[in-house]
Formats: structure tokens, sequence, C-alpha cells
């Protein structure tokens, strides 16, 4: 049997909504609350096919313990941003009225000039909830011939 460890809940949420817009069934999804919990999941695991998917910055936490490791360059919220497209990400923020309040983010003193990744990744993160929200919208706004490669790589191992 397969499992599939994710640090955090946007992971899942992204995984689990690509998966059902390929019409797969994806075997379980193991949420364990950052890197460092891939050690103690695994340990309640023992004989089962592990993958895992990560933030580049804590692969090591998951390569050190799992099956196949697919990597997010540096989180998975910049894989959907390259796969989308600034304006992509812009539309599916527009859509959820919230654009307004990302242009207000951008015009701040030190969100002025940096990339807009980053004033996105600040968006994203910025408030309770944005990350697993916005991973399930961008999951679902993503164009299948586009998605993210280590989410695609993922589902096809699975």
């Amino acid at each position: 049997m397969t499992i599939v460890l994710v640090e955090g809940e946007s992971d899942r949420i992204a995984l689990e909504t690509l998966a059902s817009r390929l019409g797969m069934r994806m075997p379980e999804v193991r949420v364990v609350g950052g890197s460092k919990g891939a050690r103690r999941a695994v340990a309640e695991l023992s004989g089962m096919r592990l993958l895992g998917l990560v933030d580049q910055g804590e692969r090591e936490d998951f390569e050190r313990v799992l099956d196949s490791v697919f990597v997010c360059d540096p989180d998975l919220e910049a894989e959907f941003v390259r796969a989308l497209g600034v304006a992509g990400v812009e539309a599916v923020i527009a859509e959820q009225g919230e654009l307004a309040s990302f242009r207000s983010l951008q015009r701040q003193p030190f969100q002025r000039g940096r990339p807009v990744e980053a004033q996105l990744a600040r968006f994203f993160g910025g408030r309770s909830g944005n990350k697993a929200r916005y991973a399930g919208l961008m999951a679902a706004a993503v164009p299948l011939d586009r998605m993210p490669p280590p989410l695609a790589a993922l589902l096809a191992a699975v």
C-alpha cells in the first residue's frame, strides 16, 4: 500500500484537487506537520510504500526516511506561480475578490520593489488559512498540461 506524506494541509489539498481533476484515486495523504514530523510518521508505517512532497529547504528530512521524495522549489506556492504565471495567479486572487487586498500589500513600503513572486508569497502566508485555500484554488485553475513538475511526478508515481 502507498501512503503520501506531506508537510502541510496546503500540500494535501493541492494533490487531492489535482488527482480528482485527473480522475485518479489518490492514496492516503498524511499531513506530518512540517518536515521534522516525517520520521515520527514513518515509524508508524512500516511495510508501506512511502512517497513525500516537501519544500526545497526541508528535503533532507524527507529523503532520510522516505522511499521517493518530490521537491517543490522553493515551495508549493512558487511552483503554482510558475505554472500559472503571475497573471494567472492574480486572476485566481481576483476571482476571490481579494485583488485589491493584494494590490494594497504591494504598496506597503517593505514590499515595494520586491519581485511580484515574493509579494505573492507574502500574500499567501500572511493570513491564517490562505495557503491551504489558495493551494486548492490554484490546483483547480492550473491547466493539467502545466501542472507543477513535482506534483505531476508524484501523481504519476502513485
